[in-house]
């Protein structure tokens, strides 16, 4: 699959591009703590990003379903590029108030939902409806955004106690510009499917989701997931802050651990995933992946911490793959560009509202007890999926034909 350079090109992108945002991931929270000392501001921050992904995924999905996926992420990264910019510039002339802070981060989560969405979209319009083919290249392209989680955060951690977090926020305007000039130079422009009657819309793709029994379950699931892993993340630097020396190293190696074992889990899927049933795998896979979190609330050092993380990444390798790939080919091409979109708006609409509860109660109650809050939501959310998944599976199943 390699040899394909349209899908090199994208991992690529994907692997620079994300790499940046993950250092930014790290930068901005401790850029926030820095300067203003403040947890609760921090969770504000996170929040009004993952709050332009949320309110504005609809519009994004009718946007990507207009101009196709490559003219999507072509916008996306033009526009982002300049934002994320304007950040350390701004900071540096003493121009930058905290509100400006909220609105610019807010307008780069704005781009970044039809820019994530087009990632799904793009690959079968590459490489063609095939369940297997498409599955072995999203544990590719998920195995490149976990490479990310190993480099960006351990990256950022080593330049931010070098150049400072505003020079890393730079760094992330500059991947940006690179992931636009590979996708505008590798990445073939293909017509958008053809609208139909149930595609046509604002909310054709959350209509979608709604009569589809396994989205449903599963598009609820994200919801309370990845709020919580948005939780969790956020998390790291509070504790780093809080219990292990302020090192910020020590948060950049931390987070890399759960892109450690995602990494090995996505190698896995890669080689296997086309000789097991992909429900079955994803569905009993998502009731083990929330059992590593429930040592994090436990006073483990460091490195218990990373090694509670990195097996939980492990799990999401191994499951994610199937997961994304049932999620992205299960609706038809005509409304496929809106139910990723809406799927992502369904995965980002509990983040900031979680992160505007966590950032006081990480300045209360410290990050442990917020850990025992985020195994407990991810537990209940995963055996809900896993059991509907298992169901469907069920319901799906050909009847053997009657000899």
């Amino acid at each position: 699959m390699l040899r394909d350079r349209r899908l090199l090109a994208l991992l690529v992108a994907e692997t620079i591009s994300t790499t940046g945002s993950e250092m930014t991931w790290l930068a901005l929270p401790w850029f926030v703590l820095v300067t203003t000392g403040s947890p609760t501001r921090m969770g504000f921050v996170i929040a009004s990003t993952v709050a332009g992904v949320a309110i504005f995924g609809l519009p994004g999905g009718s946007l990507l379903a207009r101009i196709g996926a490559r003219r999507a992420m072509l916008l996306a990264d033009g526009i982002r590029a300049p934002i994320m910019l304007a950040i350390p510039v701004l900071h540096w002339a003493g121009a930058l108030s905290f509100p400006l802070l909220l609105a610019l981060v807010f307008a780069a989560g704005v781009f970044s939902g039809p820019y994530f969405a087009a990632q799904r979209v793009v690959v079968p319009e590459l490489l063609g409806e095939d369940h297997d083919l498409v599955g072995r290249a999203n544990a590719l392209l998920q195995g490149a955004t976990r490479i990310t989680l190993v480099l960006g955060p351990a990256l950022a951690g080593l330049l931010i106690s070098v150049i400072g977090p505003a020079n890393v926020l730079v760094l992330d305007a500059g991947s940006y510009a690179v992931s636009f000039l590979l996708v505008a130079l590798f990445i073939p422009w293909t017509a958008p499917a053809a609208p139909d009657e149930a595609s046509r819309g604002l909310t054709a793709g959350f209509r979608y989701l709604a009569r589809d029994p396994l989205l449903r379950a599963w598009g609820s699931m994200m919801v309370l997931v990845d709020a919580s892993w948005i939780v969790l993340f956020a998390g790291i630097p509070v504790l780093v802050f809080e219990q292990f020396g302020r090192h910020v190293a020590t948060a950049g190696w931390i987070i890399a651990a759960f892109g450690v074992g995602a990494i090995a889990g996505n190698v896995v899927s890669y080689r296997f995933l086309r000789r097991v049933d992909s429900m079955l795998w994803a569905s009993v896979g998502l009731l083990f992946e929330a059992l590593p979190l429930w040592l994090l609330p436990l006073p483990i050092p460091a490195v218990g911490v990373a090694g509670a993380l990195l097996l939980a990444g492990l799990v999401n390798g191994l499951v994610n793959p199937a997961l994304h790939s049932l999620f992205t080919l299960r609706p038809p091409a005509a409304v496929r560009a809106k139910v990723m979109t809406a799927t992502l708006t369904l995965s980002q609409v509990g983040g900031p509202l979680a992160l505007v509860a966590a950032g006081p109660a990480f300045g209360a109650f410290g990050a442990r007890p917020v850990f025992a809050a985020v195994a407990a939501t991810q537990t209940f959310a995963r055996v809900i999926a896993a059991v509907a998944g298992l169901r469907v599976r069920r319901a799906e199943r050909p009847v053997p034909a009657t000899p």
